[in-house]
């Protein structure tokens, strides 16, 4: 069985949460997102093929089966 004096902590800690969002609470505006070099892009494109195309499988006859 809960203790009175844990179910009225609770119930503030509660309310005080909910309520901690109100509509007049100030806000700061969004920054607007900051323009990005694409050349950081485009090298980690450049580098992710060269692995893919290292990585790539070759064609399945040249997989030993083993049966």
């Amino acid at each position: 069985m809960l203790a009175p004096t844990a179910m009225i902590m609770a119930d503030k800690a509660t309310k005080q949460h909910v309520l901690s969002a109100r509509p007049a609470a100030r806000t700061t505006p969004e920054r607007p997102p900051r323009r990005r070099n694409g050349a950081m892009r485009r090298l980690t494109v450049r580098a992710l093929r060269r692995l893919a195309d290292r990585l790539e499988p070759g064609p399945a006859a040249s997989v030993p089966r083993t049966t």
